[in-house]
């Protein structure tokens, strides 16, 4: 597997990354009216557990619990909700020109990467292919919006240019400083792998407090990286992954944008990952069925939850919420909804579009009818903080022929593009386009205090990992960390209230488990006991 040699050189694939909820219409679940009606629990009724969205950290989260299903025949029911007719959440697909004779375009979740390990081995456990977006050969830039600032497609002479424009010192103490991420994030896999019931003390096991504390703009100073890098290479990165600048993320998530070495994806659409993890949980899968209540249930040790959704009441032992609470419409008590305040997210606008014109127009970028443009531009915010234009997107990217002599070209903005930009931009030579505005990334400003991912007994909250920055809460968001919270959501669940685990009990005999465990770096918790 390739590796980029300097930070500013694996800005080429975290151009193919976005999460969003795109509707994706594949996956197939039991109808409300074929799913049996439960009015009440009789003492012989098998302990059910609800997970309530069908994204990566609901299907993961099912898949945990099939695990010690599988392993230990641990006796419970899971039952898996989705208000959309879709399986994915943040990982979806279309079609150009709605016609699947053409390949698939991703349109959320697109990339993951060699040290997302639980993704990693998920694609190989599945025989799902990958495909590897280091193969991908695009000349590169960053545009300020009046302006490219630089140039590069990877080659040495790249290299040599990036250490003239930006020295030596600033690329390696970035690469150094998302090296030592990578490498206290690979400890959520090992057999010491902490389990938490809240992000502060994940955090500080990490030794992530410096880095969620404080911007990554401010942080990257602090270590003596160069403002010029800062706002144009990883403002590149902030912008293109999360829609956010150098100013406003805080520096792990900053650090997680310059992380896009051995960058991937699945051959047919991510989604396929978590389709498998759902088929191979043995859970019971229910689209198209609206959660709108969840409240306590007082009686039987046996259940704790009344969940009412379309299909009627059920009740449950555990509830796992895997979706943003605030965009579910769901019905608790106070004491469940005080803990998970509002959650401002980004807004996006994500255009793709089909076009005959090879390269973007010389024209719009001021420069000569002969000039090449390159088919991956970037942004910086740079000229705009010192009073010049502002970009009029985050990213511009061709992602390969959709059949000879036509591209397919995907923009990110903060605005809607309009036909007539991009007519400007192309040409005149625009064909399908396809526009959606979401909720893409939660904002993630510096914090220093998390909410609880256990909310209450057998109820957790999976996207935790995306908490409110208004009540100073940001952690990280990716599909592969949500992987990692259900994994502990599902152990610590287990614990409480079955006296097992996706490994089995815990133990406070380490020797025991130590023994167990082979020394191997390809060894994953959760896939591996």
């Amino acid at each position: 597997m390739k590796k980029c040699s300097i930070a500013l050189l694996c800005l080429i694939p975290s151009a193919f990354g976005l999460q969003l909820p795109f509707e994706i219409p594949f996956f197939k679940g039991t109808e409300p009216s074929q799913i049996p009606f439960v009015p009440d629990e009789t003492p012989a009724a098998t302990p059910r557990v609800a997970i309530i969205g069908a994204g990566a950290g609901g299907t993961s989260a099912a898949f945990w619990i099939g695990k010690a299903k599988e392993r230990f025949g641990l006796d419970v029911e899971i039952d898996v909700y989705d208000k959309e007719n879709y399986v994915g959440g943040r990982s979806t697909v279309v079609y150009p020109y709605d016609d699947r004779k053409f390949k698939e375009l991703e349109l959320g979740a697109s990339i993951f990467v060699q040290a997302n390990k639980n993704l990693w081995r998920a694609s190989d456990e599945f025989n799902l292919t990958r495909r590897d977006f280091q193969e991908e050969d695009y000349e590169t830039t960053i545009w300020d919006g009046e302006r490219f600032l630089f140039r590069f497609n990877g080659g040495w002479w790249d290299t040599l240019k990036v250490l003239w424009r930006y020295g030596f010192n600033s690329p390696r103490k970035t690469d150094s400083l998302v090296k030592g991420m990578v490498d206290s994030y690979v400890q959520l896999y090992n057999k010491d792998t902490p389990r938490w019931d809240n992000l502060s003390g994940l955090s500080t096991a990490l030794g992530f407090d410096n880095l969620v504390s404080s911007t990554i703009s401010e942080y990257l100073l602090s270590q003596g990286v160069s403002s010029q890098y800062i706002y144009e290479v990883v403002e590149a990165a902030t912008l293109v992954n999360y829609a956010q600048d150098a100013d406003a993320i805080h520096a792990l998530e900053g650090a997680c944008s310059m992380a896009a070495s051995s960058a991937a994806g699945i051959d047919g659409g991510n989604y396929l990952l978590f389709e498998q993890f759902l088929n191979r949980s043995g859970a019971n899968v229910y689209l198209n069925t609206p959660v709108t209540s969840i409240k306590p249930k007082s009686g039987s040790a046996a259940t704790q939850w009344t969940v009412k959704s379309s299909r009627g009441t059920q009740y449950y032992k555990g509830v796992i919420l895997a979706a943003p609470f605030h965009q579910t419409g769901i019905k608790v008590p106070a004491s469940i909804s005080d803990q998970i305040p509002q959650q401002p997210y980004v807004h996006l606008h994500v255009t793709l579009l089909a076009t005959t014109s090879p390269a973007p127009s010389p024209a719009y970028f001021g420069l000569e009818a002969n000039e090449k443009v390159p088919q991956v531009i970037l942004t910086s915010r740079s000229n705009a903080r010192q009073g010049g234009k502002e970009p009029e997107f985050n990213s511009l990217t061709y992602h390969g022929a959709i059949r000879e002599g036509e591209w397919a070209v995907k923009i990110f903005s903060n605005e809607r593009i309009t036909d007539e930009w991009l007519n400007e931009v192309f040409d005149g030579n625009v064909g399908w386009v396809h526009r959606k505005e979401w909720k893409a990334y939660p904002k993630l400003p510096p914090t220093a205090s998390f909410p609880p991912v256990k909310i209450d007994r057998g109820f957790y909250y999976v996207n935790s990992f995306e908490p409110p920055p208004d009540s100073g809460t940001s952690f990280i968001s990716t599909m592969e960390t949500e992987t990692i919270s259900s994994r502990n959501i599902v152990d610590l669940l287990l614990d409480e209230e079955f006296h097992s685990g996706i490994c089995g009990p815990f133990s406070s005999d380490a020797s025991n488990t130590t023994a167990r465990i082979p020394e191997d770096e390809d060894w994953i918790v959760g896939w591996d006991c």
